[in-house]
Protein backbone atom coordinates (compact mmCIF):
# COMPACT_ATOMS: atom_id res chain seq x y z
CA UNK A 1 0.00 0.00 0.00
CA UNK A 2 2.30 2.70 1.33
CA UNK A 3 5.57 3.33 -1.05
CA UNK A 4 7.78 6.03 0.88
CA UNK A 5 7.48 9.05 2.62
CA UNK A 6 6.43 11.89 0.36
CA UNK A 7 7.17 15.31 2.54
CA UNK A 8 6.69 16.67 5.79
CA UNK A 9 4.59 19.85 6.51
CA UNK A 10 5.65 22.59 8.92
CA UNK A 11 4.16 25.81 10.12
CA UNK A 12 6.59 28.25 11.13
CA UNK A 13 5.71 31.59 13.09
CA UNK A 14 8.03 34.11 11.28
CA UNK A 15 8.41 32.65 7.35
CA UNK A 16 11.46 34.46 6.48
CA UNK A 17 13.74 33.38 9.93
CA UNK A 18 12.34 29.78 8.77
CA UNK A 19 13.15 29.79 5.45
CA UNK A 20 16.87 30.74 6.35
CA UNK A 21 17.34 28.33 8.50
CA UNK A 22 16.13 25.83 6.45
CA UNK A 23 17.57 26.56 3.40
CA UNK A 24 21.20 28.46 5.07
CA UNK A 25 21.90 26.58 8.16
CA UNK A 26 20.11 23.32 6.84
CA UNK A 27 21.63 23.78 3.34
CA UNK A 28 17.77 22.34 1.77
CA UNK A 29 17.52 23.46 -1.22
CA UNK A 30 14.46 25.23 -2.83
CA UNK A 31 11.88 23.81 -5.56
CA UNK A 32 9.11 26.11 -5.28
CA UNK A 33 8.15 29.08 -3.41
CA UNK A 34 4.46 30.29 -3.77
CA UNK A 35 2.52 33.04 -1.74
CA UNK A 36 -1.21 32.27 -1.55
CA UNK A 37 -2.79 35.84 -1.45
CA UNK A 38 -5.95 33.98 -0.34
CA UNK A 39 -4.79 32.47 2.67
CA UNK A 40 -2.54 34.92 3.46
CA UNK A 41 0.40 32.16 3.27
CA UNK A 42 3.82 31.18 2.03
CA UNK A 43 4.26 27.57 0.45
CA UNK A 44 7.65 27.04 0.35
CA UNK A 45 8.91 23.26 -1.71
CA UNK A 46 12.57 22.49 -0.04
CA UNK A 47 14.45 19.30 -0.99
CA UNK A 48 17.53 17.58 0.66
CA UNK A 49 20.25 15.87 -2.15
CA UNK A 50 17.30 16.74 -5.18
CA UNK A 51 14.55 14.43 -3.17
CA UNK A 52 11.68 16.56 -2.17
CA UNK A 53 10.95 15.97 1.74
CA UNK A 54 9.51 19.30 3.47
CA UNK A 55 6.86 22.35 2.80
CA UNK A 56 7.52 25.13 5.09
CA UNK A 57 4.15 26.85 5.37
CA UNK A 58 3.29 30.30 7.10
CA UNK A 59 -0.21 31.59 8.57
CA UNK A 60 -1.13 34.48 10.00
CA UNK A 61 -0.89 33.82 13.61
CA UNK A 62 -0.46 30.38 14.54
CA UNK A 63 -0.50 28.97 17.98
CA UNK A 64 2.67 28.40 19.38
CA UNK A 65 3.65 24.86 19.50
CA UNK A 66 4.56 22.72 23.17
CA UNK A 67 7.58 21.09 22.37
CA UNK A 68 8.78 20.92 26.40
CA UNK A 69 6.82 19.32 27.96
CA UNK A 70 6.62 16.90 24.89
CA UNK A 71 2.91 16.73 22.96
CA UNK A 72 0.71 14.83 21.35
CA UNK A 73 1.90 15.21 17.67
CA UNK A 74 4.69 15.30 15.81
CA UNK A 75 7.87 14.53 17.69
CA UNK A 76 10.53 15.95 15.99
CA UNK A 77 12.33 15.77 12.19
CA UNK A 78 15.41 13.83 12.25
CA UNK A 79 18.10 14.01 9.07
CA UNK A 80 21.07 11.42 8.89
CA UNK A 81 24.04 13.00 8.94
CA UNK A 82 27.69 11.74 8.04
CA UNK A 83 29.96 13.27 11.05
CA UNK A 84 28.34 13.63 13.72
CA UNK A 85 30.77 16.50 15.38
CA UNK A 86 31.25 18.86 11.99
CA UNK A 87 27.32 18.93 12.14
CA UNK A 88 27.77 20.30 15.95
CA UNK A 89 30.04 22.13 14.78
CA UNK A 90 28.49 24.20 12.21
CA UNK A 91 25.76 25.10 14.33
CA UNK A 92 27.84 26.20 16.85
CA UNK A 93 29.55 28.32 14.28
CA UNK A 94 25.73 29.94 13.68
CA UNK A 95 25.18 30.20 17.64
CA UNK A 96 23.02 27.06 17.55
CA UNK A 97 23.34 25.15 20.72
CA UNK A 98 22.79 21.23 20.13
CA UNK A 99 22.27 18.91 23.02
CA UNK A 100 24.83 16.31 24.44
CA UNK A 101 25.25 13.59 22.00
CA UNK A 102 23.85 10.52 23.21
CA UNK A 103 24.03 6.76 21.87
CA UNK A 104 21.10 4.91 20.56
CA UNK A 105 20.77 1.38 22.74
CA UNK A 106 19.72 -0.05 20.31
CA UNK A 107 21.43 0.88 16.96
CA UNK A 108 24.74 1.78 18.88
CA UNK A 109 24.46 5.07 16.81
CA UNK A 110 25.07 8.57 17.98
CA UNK A 111 22.80 11.74 17.92
CA UNK A 112 22.10 14.67 19.60
CA UNK A 113 19.47 17.42 18.85
CA UNK A 114 18.86 21.46 18.34
CA UNK A 115 15.74 23.05 17.95
CA UNK A 116 14.20 25.01 14.67
CA UNK A 117 13.71 28.80 15.38
CA UNK A 118 9.66 27.50 16.45
CA UNK A 119 11.53 25.30 18.71
CA UNK A 120 10.90 21.95 16.68
CA UNK A 121 13.13 19.72 17.79
CA UNK A 122 15.70 18.89 15.18
CA UNK A 123 17.60 15.42 15.22
CA UNK A 124 21.14 14.46 13.57
CA UNK A 125 21.62 11.14 13.86
CA UNK A 126 24.98 9.71 12.73
CA UNK A 127 25.36 6.93 9.61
Amino acid sequence: MLHKVHHIAIICSNYEVSKSFYTEILGLEVVREVYREERKSFKLDLALNGQYILELFSFPNPPKRPSRPEATGLRHLAFEVEDLEKTIAHCSCLHIPAEPIRVDEFTQKRFTFIADPDDLPIEFYEK
